[in-house]
């Protein structure tokens, strides 16, 4: 038997938990939702300059989408590229602290289930996040628009217009399904981030929703905010660079519309929040609030 000199005896008995690299059960998971939404809405004006930060950073992701895939001409392996590009987002998001509307929807409800929310608070909740993360959309698209640099070549003014023109030209419960799956997927990836005990987890099962969502070619209400307003902003630009075209009477070629027509923003954006509502809060929080009282409290899953 090896003998362990006495001055290293006292370091011998100190290792880490056994439970420190294990992720947490589903019950911790949901309790660490609850303590998210709660802690965020103590303090509406923070919350306020959290969400704005996160929807900026969506945005991150949406011109480092149109910059890699523009030029790629096989659809999937373009869908692929921008999705990888596109996580890094998330990960952005998670990790600074900023606030998204999509997992806020989710955390939130846990929290209002949970009593700890009251409706009209969650209500709240809500609408701040979601105006401060198309603020904070807003501004950072605006910024791009004013001067757009190489966002102004043909290559990228069309690669972004056709990116918005799959977002707003499928009929409405296409898009409503997208939306559905979209936060299915990202809210799985946000449930995972909050499992997880280590940064390096943490990461990388952060980067997995938005490389899911945008591969998978869903509709989220913040990233659309940046795929179908920032085309929109350029319009102008697109138009100059169509206009013989356009002028012609057989022209196919379709432009956005900021209300509620058929390629509308705002029309979009409603459909799309309904459905991510729908996939982040039925098919993460409610299902996995159902699988935690499923199982004895003696025994958390």
């Amino acid at each position: 038997m090896e003998i362990v000199p006495e001055e290293i005896q006292p370091k011998v008995g100190r290792i880490l938990p056994q439970r420190f690299m294990e992720p947490k059960s589903i019950s911790e998971t949901l309790d660490a939702f609850t303590s998210i939404a709660v802690t965020k809405w103590s303090r509406p004006l923070g919350f306020f300059f959290q969400s704005i930060a996160g929807g900026a950073m969506v945005c991150f992701g949406v011109i480092l989408a149109i910059a890699t895939g523009a030029g790629i001409a096989t659809p999937g392996i373009a869908n692929l590229v921008s999705g990888l590009v596109f996580g890094f987002s998330f990960v952005a998001i998670m990790v600074s602290g900023a606030s998204l509307i999509t997992s806020d929807m989710a955390a939130g409800f846990v929290a209002m289930s949970r009593r700890k929310m009251t409706f009209s608070s969650y209500i709240s909740f809500l609408l701040v996040g979601w105006i401060g993360n198309i603020v904070g959309a807003f501004i950072f698209i605006g910024i791009v628009a004013a001067g757009p640099g190489a966002y102004a070549k043909p290559i990228f003014l069309d690669r972004a217009h056709l990116i918005a023109l799959s977002k707003v030209g499928p009929d409405a419960i296409s898009v409503f399904c997208m939306a559905i799956i979209c936060t299915w997927l990202l809210q799985t990836s946000f449930f995972l981030y909050v499992k997880a005990r280590t940064d390096i987890g943490k990461m990388v099962v952060a980067w997995y929703g938005p490389l899911a969502f945008v591969a998978g070619m869903t509709e989220h209400c913040i990233a659309n905010i940046g795929m179908i307003g920032l085309p929109l902003l350029m319009q102008s630009r697109y138009i100059a660079l169509n206009s013989a075209a356009l002028a012609t009477p057989a022209s196919k070629i379709k432009l956005l519309t900021w209300g509620f027509g058929h390629f509308g923003l705002l029309r979009n954006e409603l459909i799309v929040w309904a459905g991510n509502w729908i996939g982040g809060t039925v098919f993460v929080a409610i299902l996995f609030m159902m699988i935690s009282l499923a199982y004895d409290k003696t025994r958390p899953v």
